[in-house]
């Protein structure tokens, strides 16, 4: 049986680096449905307030995060973890209001790990959804919410450069001479 030259075997496939997930995180469509996004979720935050002093930064970060994981339509597991952590920490808040607090459990003595998987470990935490999952899962996640977070970045960089740009220049400060 000869090898044809659309064979697609694993070993013949061409790593082509726009076809990785993360880079999808770095087109310009992508960025501005973000962005969209992003302004709709802290429109909704300030409305919510109720107040027109600035929302806390931990309201801004939540919007942020749920802007992030609604543009990456829950195709990985962290935009899963995060949308569905509102709902569950909703649902906690409501049982919590009339329950005392669990005594403190006794933990056991942790065991000794080799530095990879301590690291590992470390990782699994720092992604949203992803504490239970093998390493080559994991490394892929995490590159891909890496990307997404620095897409956030950018985002929220040129909506402070913009909202800069419009505001008005502050009051010069009382002299006191």
């Amino acid at each position: 049986m000869a090898s044809s030259p659309t064979s697609t075997a694993p070993h013949d496939r061409k790593l082509d680096p726009a076809a990785s997930p993360a880079a999808r995180w770095r087109t310009r469509r992508e960025q501005e449905s973000y962005s969209s996004k992003l302004l709709d979720a802290l429109r909704l935050v300030r409305a919510a307030s109720g107040r027109p002093s600035p929302a806390s930064s931990r309201e801004v970060r939540h919007a942020a995060d749920r802007a992030l994981a609604v543009a990456a339509r829950g195709r990985s597991r962290w935009s899963r973890a995060i949308l569905a952590s509102r709902a569950r920490a909703c649902a906690l808040r409501r049982v919590r209001l009339g329950a005392p607090p669990p005594p403190p459990a006794a933990r056991p003595a942790p065991r000794s790990r080799p530095p990879l998987a301590s690291k590992a470990k470390v990782l699994g935490r720092l992604v949203p959804g992803c504490r239970k999952l093998a390493f080559p899962a994991l490394l892929a996640e995490a590159s891909d919410y890496i990307a997404a977070l620095e897409m956030q970045v950018r985002a929220m960089a040129a909506l402070a450069q913009a909202l800069q740009s419009v505001a008005p220049a502050p009051p010069p400060p009382p002299s006191s001479s």
